[in-house]
């Protein structure tokens, strides 16, 4: 009986992979899973909030069962995503496949969000990363143009953003030192050390300005004016990487959209379980079969073709070739 059971499971582990994916359009199992999931997300928020109310005492054994149970979900569908890995990572062994899923962000989130009920006991914002959770479920990578876009610019200005980042930083430590300098004479139980300046620093630079901690001194008062100024120009910075970010990108796709009909032609190509394009982004693609890629058709829905989008089995797409 219990190799039945066993035979069983191990036979249609493809269709629980299936299901415990983000649910498709007539699969009513995989979308009713997605329901549990988020459910149980949503449940276990909610009891975090609720848990905090001295005056819901009585309520406590309840919401410990509730949690229990939403813990009980979590395992067994952490544990049937390493049961499945290697339908995740197809061109991998099982072994290399479980061990790609463990040091995934996926696989470290969904770990992180089940170890604390075992053996970290209070650790709250632990906890709290179950909500991460449910960005799978919104199909982030899939489905969405504007996700992609902003995924794809965030990683192409990466190195810009870390090195604004950086200078935000520089100026934070500069300006606490500066103002400890001035203001620890005047104010010596505020500004007790240079950490007392960086607090300062930050609500000033970020223009925040929560008031407990000020400058009274004349001369501190001109550095807060400076650092304000500063700061202004500073955090901007980012802002502008990623808003050309965005100019690009969009250009991209209109320079594509402009390119002479006399010097193109376009075809149509949907990949099976045999393409070897599957699991390659459409940067790897374009360079290795020299086309460009115009449309990504997934599951009824046309997606932008951006450098960084993973094809996947039963994607079908329109390309260019010279």
């Amino acid at each position: 009986m219990k190799k039945g059971i066993f035979y069983s499971l191990q036979k249609n582990r493809k269709r629980i992979f299936d299901i415990i994916q983000i649910g498709k359009r007539g699969d009513f199992a995989s979308l009713a899973f997605d329901v549990l999931i988020v459910t149980a997300i949503l449940l276990n928020i909610l009891t975090l909030f609720l848990e905090t109310f001295d005056q819901l005492w009585v309520y406590f054994p309840v919401f410990h069962v509730i949690e229990a149970v939403i813990i009980v979900i979590f395992t067994l569908e952490y544990i049937c995503r390493i049961w499945t890995a290697d339908f995740l990572y197809p061109d991998r062994s099982y072994g290399k496949a479980v061990v790609s899923f463990l040091v995934s962000p996926d696989g470290i989130v969904d770990l992180l969000t089940i170890l604390p009920f075992f053996m970290l006991t209070g650790f709250v914002a632990l906890r709290m990363l179950r909500v991460v959770r449910i960005l799978r479920l919104f199909r982030v990578n899939a489905s969405y143009d504007s996700f992609q876009v902003i995924f794809s610019v965030l990683m192409e200005k990466a190195n810009q953003i870390l090195s604004s980042v950086f200078i935000i930083f520089m100026l934070m430590l500069a300006a606490s030192l500066c103002i400890y300098s001035v203001e620890h004479d005047a104010q010596p139980d505020v500004y007790k050390n240079a950490l007392s300046g960086i607090w300062w620093s930050l609500s000033t630079i970020f223009t925040v300005g929560y008031g407990d901690i000020y400058p009274i001194t004349h001369l501190g008062r001109l550095i807060a004016v400076v650092i304000t100024f500063l700061g202004v120009g500073v955090v901007a910075i980012p802002t502008g990487i990623i808003s050309a970010g965005f100019v690009e990108q969009y250009t991209k796709v209109q320079k594509q959209s402009m390119v002479d009909e006399s010097k193109r032609n376009s075809a149509c190509s949907y990949l099976d379980h045999k393409s070897n394009y599957l699991n390659k982004s459409v940067d790897e693609v374009e360079r290795e079969a020299s086309i460009t890629i115009t449309a990504v058709i997934r599951e009824g829905n046309v997606l932008m073709p951006v450098d960084s989008l993973v094809l996947r089995e039963g994607d079908t797409l329109t390309y260019l070739f010279y």
